[in-house]
């Protein structure tokens, strides 16, 4: 499909004086309906251009790239309707560049390489040490371990850096707390939850008590100023805590190049300071030293307290100057929710300013919506958090119930009942545009019907079972059912009903999903992809039968089960999923 597109749209820009081919592509849809073809240029643009009616530019060009496609081997007619040109590609041309393109290519199928040369720094997940890793930090994860196998499978060099909140006043708060009222036993038992709880308690004592917030910021200062018993203390924190988000990250098979949080920048800030002063940028106020951004109408970044102990834009800051020198990226996305959205706004102007031109363009903030429980917001100061690990457990073990019913014989059922589970809580939180709240419920995100994670693994199972079962009614001495001899095999004049036609246009367009994912940082639009996949694949497997007597179509219907298998498993690496090949 990529090629008659392109050569469509070469055709196209030859006939028309000043309009580039990439404009063209940039305009030639799919239309919904097969009625109206296979490719169709809407003409209402080209029309003040050209100074014509698109009814008239249609007419027009219909009549002139009418010769080249009958000199050519993929066009079958060509058509004028209302304003748009509408192309009707040759069955037997899909059929068979879809086919050969995706068995030839097989796990690469879809991948490109737009970003060879290109690294992409990406900063994602980012939890803060010493409380639970809940559901709101689902997204970041996801969001950012997507958007990471994407570029990568385009060519990018791809960079995943754990940001960890792992500095700053909040853990003078629980110093101060576990000084106060922490218990080693119970630390050594509950680990996390205890450090939750001395957190929660913290806030509810200051509110009586707001000398304990003076406390807490002459703590975090000692931690500055390196005080050993403090950082001992934090430390033990921090190694509590990554342990907690491991277990979470090998569920999800998450993984990241680097851990480096806001503590690793601890050293580094100092000439950073120095810089902001030399420029002239840093201004003091009242004690405290920022950077004044009125006239970008925004509030200024403050950069020093008055005690001098930093912040978040004086570790962001910092952190994007080592990237860019350390990994020298083309881009930098930082995934985080939109709540965020005027301190990255500050922090990009504030690195600008500093004479970075790069900050522009290179340095790109990813929202995403917040995450409430049934409508109420989560708010770890107040304790109001549903752990994510609770999340994923339930819903594997609500898998697993499941199989007991539909399949007791089903081998290595923990293990199908994990991919399944997790899957379930992944394409869940990825189903949906990324900016968009979300409300999270037990009911939808343990739902395994509907458009689902459960339901497009379940079609791949269904295309592994097809293949399993094709491969052993083979004769002896047979080869397995594998690509390259399903490739030998194929015959694209053999597909031609319509639920066959479907898929091969709904498979023709996974390249370019890809790319659209990437450009727009939105892996939904992959998710959404897999979704109309597997519906299409569905209604051809209740329509066309497979495994018939006919061997050339069979062998044809088989390629194209094996083409939907490859397509499938590509995507779902592609946003964590696993695929299991028996439900």
């Amino acid at each position: 499909m990529d090629m008659a597109k392109s050569k469509v749209a070469q055709w196209i820009s030859e006939l028309l004086a000043d309009t580039p081919a990439q404009e063209i592509l940039a305009l030639l849809e799919y239309p919904k309906e097969g009625a109206l073809g296979d490719l169709s240029l809407p003409c209402f643009k080209l029309s003040k251009k050209l100074r014509k009616s698109p009814l008239q530019i249609a007419a027009e060009l219909k009549e002139a790239l009418e010769p080249k496609a009958a000199e050519g081997d993929f066009i079958d007619r060509i058509e004028s309707v209302s304003g748009y040109l509408n192309f009707f590609l040759k069955q037997s041309y899909l059929a068979g560049s879809v086919v050969h393109t995706i068995l030839n290519a097989g796990e690469r199928y879809g991948s490109k390489d737009i970003g060879a040369g290109k690294t992409i720094v990406i900063d994602f997940s980012s939890p803060n040490i010493a409380k639970p890793f809940h559901v709101g930090h689902l997204r970041s994860t996801v969001i950012g371990n997507a958007l990471y196998r994407i570029h990568s499978f385009l060519g990018y060099q791809s960079i995943g850096i754990n940001h960890l909140g792992d500095w700053g006043t909040q853990f003078g708060k629980l110093i101060v707390a576990y000084r106060l009222w922490g218990d080693e036993a119970r630390l050594e038992q509950g680990a996390i939850d205890e450090l939750l709880g001395l957190y929660v308690k913290f806030h509810e004592e200051a509110e009586r008590d707001p000398g304990l917030e003076d406390e807490a910021r002459a703590c975090f200062l000692k931690m500055e100023q390196g005080n050993e018993e403090v950082l001992a203390l934090w430390q033990r924190f921090v190694d509590i805590s990554l342990a907690e988000f491991q277990k979470i990250y090998d569920l999800l098979g998450v993984e990241f190049d680097y851990f480096t949080g806001e503590s690793f920048y601890n050293d580094k800030m100092e000439p950073v300071i120095q810089e902001l002063k030399d420029k002239q940028l840093l201004e003091e106020d009242e004690g405290a030293w920022l950077v004044r951004l009125d006239q970008y109408n925004m509030a200024p970044a403050l950069m020093l307290k008055k005690d001098g102990s930093t912040l978040y834009h004086t570790r962001d800051v910092t952190a994007a100057l080592y990237r860019k020198q350390t990994y020298s990226f083309d881009k930098a996305l930082y995934v985080t929710d939109y709540a965020q959205n005027l301190h990255f706004a500050q922090l990009f102007k504030v690195v600008g300013l500093m004479g970075y031109d790069w900050a522009e363009d290179e340095m790109i903030h990813v929202p995403f919506g917040r995450v409430t429980l049934e409508g109420m917001s989560l708010s770890t100061r107040k304790g109001n958090v549903v752990k994510l690990e609770e999340v994923l457990e339930q819903t594997i073990k609500k898998v697993k119930e499941i199989i007991e019913v539909k399949n007791p014989q089903l081998q290595n059922k923990d293990e199908v009942a994990r991919q399944v589970g997790v899957g379930a809580v992944i394409f869940n939180d990825l189903s949906a545009n990324r900016i968009k709240d979300i409300v999270f419920s037990w009911d939808n995100a343990l739902s395994f019907e509907g458009e689902t994670g459960p339901y497009v693994q379940y079609c791949y199972a269904r295309t592994c079972s097809v293949l399993r079962k094709a491969a052993a009614d083979l004769p002896p001495g047979k080869k397995m059912v594998e690509a390259s001899l399903l490739a030998e095999q194929f015959d694209p004049g053999k597909l031609q009903y319509s639920t066959e036609i479907a898929i091969l246009k709904e498979l023709a367009l996974f390249p370019e999903r890809i790319v659209q994912a990437a450009v727009k940082l939105e892996p939904s639009i992959v998710t959404r992809y897999l979704i109309d996949l597997a519906q299409a694949f569905n209604r051809f497997y209740h329509d066309c039968p497979i495994l018939v007597e006919d061997e050339k179509l069979r062998a044809a219907r088989l390629a194209l089960v094996k083409c939907v298998q490859i397509t499938l498993q590509n995507g779902f690496r592609l946003i964590g999923l696993q695929a299991p090949e028996e439900m």
